[in-house]
């Protein structure tokens, strides 16, 4: 039989240990120096520990939509309710469905929960109308007064300085390579807005360019309207010229007068004129009455447009009362100058997307193209699809959360997690002695990275440390402690064989890691299907769970295998001292086996003899 190769390691051998150990630890280092430089130093607490109020929606069927409850309409509701609620200022709301036909919306302390009620229980309100002004979205500042000498000499001068700037903000607002003043969703330029569809039917063609109604006859009004357009209503108090003080004292940059304009605009009649600001805030605009009502949309949908160049866009399809509304208000717009020739799509008093319109739009089909991204094309869509969506919401349950029992709640469980901790620890301690220290500091390391993890994911991804986390972070240590025993009991097998410690950690270790990473995985794997088929709060308990056990093959593979290679060179545990925990006389080893392999052949038959 061949003699092993010099230098050769046996299976499972690791050869430099401490540069191992020396990478976890600078990971610890990162993480936690990561953690003070964010500025969070603690989790981000559910509102079942910080405290709040939970509401379940009901979605119910408006007459005549049998079927529109669906898991596209839901989840378009649940994008509008999140919108809606952040709105408030809330940023750490939870909103997500619960089965086919529920929403959960949960709100953290600190929210006016009977705002909230009102903003998450009533249906959107989607609606298309002209702009009458736009300009940008900051504060307009107050005119200088000028001097009595200039009053009469620069009147004139003054107006047509005006009507340059008001063009020259007009201009900024164009898109480059399109000849409106149009944006899509955060502000990107729209170019070639709105076109027709390539087939238009004969009769919406009749409609807008004949001029006649369903009888035959000639639309007086209509023609009328389109000679010379019937001013909005305006507001009973200020008429326009209050509405041009509302819009010079908004400022859209800021996410709180962005809130409170939506608030306003939302609650005024469809009849009435608004002032609204862009979803992104870089425009702000006076509005017309509603021309178009969102519900009379029968579909949208995000397409790629890969033969006529025009990447990404968003068709729109009207029923038929729709499809005229559309055709009579595109008319009147398409011959304006900007920004007149544009009209917005507001959702909830805030504008989504506000293209401009080049010919009057008939058929009942349309397109909006130019800068979409697919993500920002399908959100548009979604939009306009929730415009159109037959459904309507009952608060069935609201439930209030006071800090105070969130508080009594997470000491419970830091109590429970805490007696559970030390009965493993006096566990380790008395079976396994100095072993312990080894689990110990494995534990240890695994609660460093666990909680600088959860404190990171709180800003980065709004992960909340809800009850049921906390319980999946208590069952962790039961299964980090088991991987250290399942290494620990094959290390002493192999001792009980006869062999030394340094052996005995190096053929004990690939028979324990098979095991440690089968037995991970099972657990990874009920957390991921628990994750995916649950919601809510159970939720917690899956995500915490499955984020522990990936922790526990790290600190097995990169903390503790490392740690015994280098504690299996030192006398007091290569000696077998009694306290070690890895003593051959307490373990009951058997002779070495090369031993017990020669005694055999030194034994003589005296009758042989």
């Amino acid at each position: 039989m061949a003699a092993p190769k010099k230098g050769r390691r046996s299976p499972g051998g690791q050869g430099r240990p401490g540069r191992v150990l020396a990478l976890i630890l600078i990971a610890m280092v990162a993480l936690t120096g990561g953690m003070f430089a964010s500025g969070h130093t603690t989790p981000r607490l559910g509102i079942d520990l910080a405290g709040g109020t939970s509401f379940t929606l009901e979605a119910k069927n408006q007459p005549g939509k049998p079927n529109a409850i669906n898991k596209t309409n839901m989840d378009t509701a649940v994008g509008i309710i999140e919108r809606r609620v952040n709105g408030l200022g809330v940023t750490e709301a939870e909103v997500q469905t619960q089965g086919s036909k529920h929403i959960i919306v949960n709100i953290p302390r600190g929210t006016n929960a009977k705002q909230a009620r009102q903003q998450v229980g009533t249906t959107a309100q989607l609606g298309f109308r002209p702009v009458l002004t736009a300009t940008a979205g900051v504060k307009t500042p107050e005119p200088t007064p000028s001097s009595s000498a200039d009053k009469g000499k620069g009147s004139q001068s003054g107006d047509k300085s005006a009507d340059k700037s008001a063009d020259k903000s007009g201009d900024k607002n164009k898109p480059s390579g399109s000849s409106s003043a149009s944006t899509g969703p955060q502000g990107r330029p729209v170019t070639d807005a709105l076109k027709a569809d390539g087939t238009p039917t004969p009769q919406a063609t009749a409609s807008v360019s004949d001029g006649k109604n369903a009888d035959g006859k000639k639309d007086d009004a209509k023609k009328d309207d389109k000679k010379a357009p019937t001013p909005p209503p305006t507001p009973g108090t200020g008429g326009m010229a209050a509405l041009q003080k509302q819009l010079d004292a908004l400022d859209c940059s800021t996410k709180e007068s962005r809130s409170k304009a939506n608030e306003a605009a939302s609650a005024a009649k469809p009849t009435d004129p608004i002032v609204a600001c862009r979803k992104d805030g870089s425009v702000k605009e006076i509005l017309g009455p509603v021309a178009v009502e969102g519900a009379t949309i029968k579909d949208a949908n995000a397409v790629f447009d890969s033969q006529g160049g025009k990447g990404w866009l968003v068709q729109l399809k009207f029923n038929s009362s729709g499809a005229k509304k559309f055709a009579d208000v595109t008319g009147q717009l398409a011959g304006k100058p900007s920004p007149q020739n544009q009209f917005a799509i507001v959702l909830d008093g805030e504008v989504v997307s506000d293209p401009s319109v080049s010919t009057s739009i008939v058929g009942g089909q349309a397109e909006i193209s130019g800068g979409f991204t697919q993500q920002s094309a399908q959100d548009l869509a979604n939009v306009l699809s929730y415009g159109a969506l037959p459904l309507s919401f009952d608060v069935v349950t609201e439930q209030t959360v006071t800090a105070a029992l969130g508080g009594e709640q997470l000491r419970a469980g830091l109590i429970a997690g805490a007696i559970g901790l030390a009965l493993v620890v006096l566990y380790l301690v008395i079976y396994y002695r100095g072993l312990a220290l080894v689990a110990l500091a494995s534990l240890a390391c695994s609660a460093v990275l666990t909680y600088t993890i959860m404190v990171l994911l709180g800003p980065a991804i709004g992960f909340a440390l809800n009850l049921p986390a906390v319980c999946g972070a208590i069952v962790a240590i039961g299964i980090t402690a088991d991987s250290f025993i399942v290494y620990f009991e094959r290390i002493r097998d192999e001792i009980r064989e006869g062999r030394t410690l340094r052996p005995a950690v190096e053929r004990g270790w690939p028979r324990a890691r098979r095991t440690i990473l089968v037995s991970d995985f099972v657990s990874f794997l009920a957390a991921a299907v628990l994750f995916i088929v649950t919601v809510g709060k159970v939720q917690g308990f899956a995500f915490t769970l499955g984020l522990t056990t990936l922790l526990d093959v790290v600190v097995v593979f990169l903390f503790t295998k490392p740690l015994m290679t280098i504690l299996a060179r030192r006398k007091f545990f290569a000696s077998g001292h009694p306290w070690s925990g890895l003593d051959p006389q307490r373990l009951g080893a058997k002779p070495p086996l090369r031993a017990s392999r020669r005694r055999p052949s030194a034994t003589v038959d005296p009758k042989e003899a």
